[in-house]
């Protein structure tokens, strides 16, 4: 159902799934508070290679922040993408014209290996900005939950331009430029 406002109201345009990719299908799962929608089996959706990606290796990074703002969204996929191995891994590709994520924590680390731990009070990716992830979670600005590659249909057809607590498996990005205010990094045995 549609509804038009009594006042003319130019809204941000939001960007319908179907518009953006069509290997999207039922990656994205909506929840709620007390069930945040998790999970992952993804039938009827086939991964196509990307051949832009880098050499990635997993396991993926663990990346958490207070919120990620996605402006310029420009295409949702499925892929797959070359490891160090010679192997490849499927992951959900996410390519914008800048992503920003607030309170930035990457953790990278394997389980033979110390952890090293990134800190910013801010990280911005911008311009051909691309995302790859195993994972993604967080809240909704109204309370609700989203989660990547999860196995429960969306209720509705966008993906948000802004999540908080976000927690991403970061496989690798790219972008023209890379910035991070106040950084530190540390490194754990």
């Amino acid at each position: 159902m549609t509804c038009t406002p009594d006042a003319p109201v130019t809204p941000e345009p939001a960007t319908p799934l179907t518009d953006i990719g069509d290997t999207v299908g039922g990656l994205i799962g909506l929840g709620d508070e007390t069930s945040p929608g998790l999970g992952a089996p993804l039938t009827n959706v086939v991964a196509v290679p990307d051949p832009t990606a880098p050499v990635m290796t997993l396991p993926a990074a663990q990346l958490g922040g207070s919120s990620l703002t996605i402006n310029g969204l420009q295409s949702l996929s499925l892929v797959t993408v070359p490891l160090a191995d010679g192997s490849t891994a499927t992951v959900f590709r996410i390519a914008a014209d800048q992503f920003v994520i607030d309170d930035f924590e990457l953790d990278v680390r394997t389980s033979t290996s110390p952890s090293l731990v990134s800190t910013s009070t801010q990280m911005r990716l911008t311009g051909n900005a691309v995302v790859y992830v195993d994972s993604l979670t967080g809240s909704l600005l109204g309370g609700g939950g989203i989660s990547l590659l999860a196995p429960t249909p969306p209720p509705g057809d966008e993906l948000p331009a802004q999540l908080l607590s976000v927690h991403l498996g970061l496989v690798g990005c790219t972008a023209n430029l890379i910035e991070f205010d106040d950084s530190h990094q540390h490194l754990y045995d």
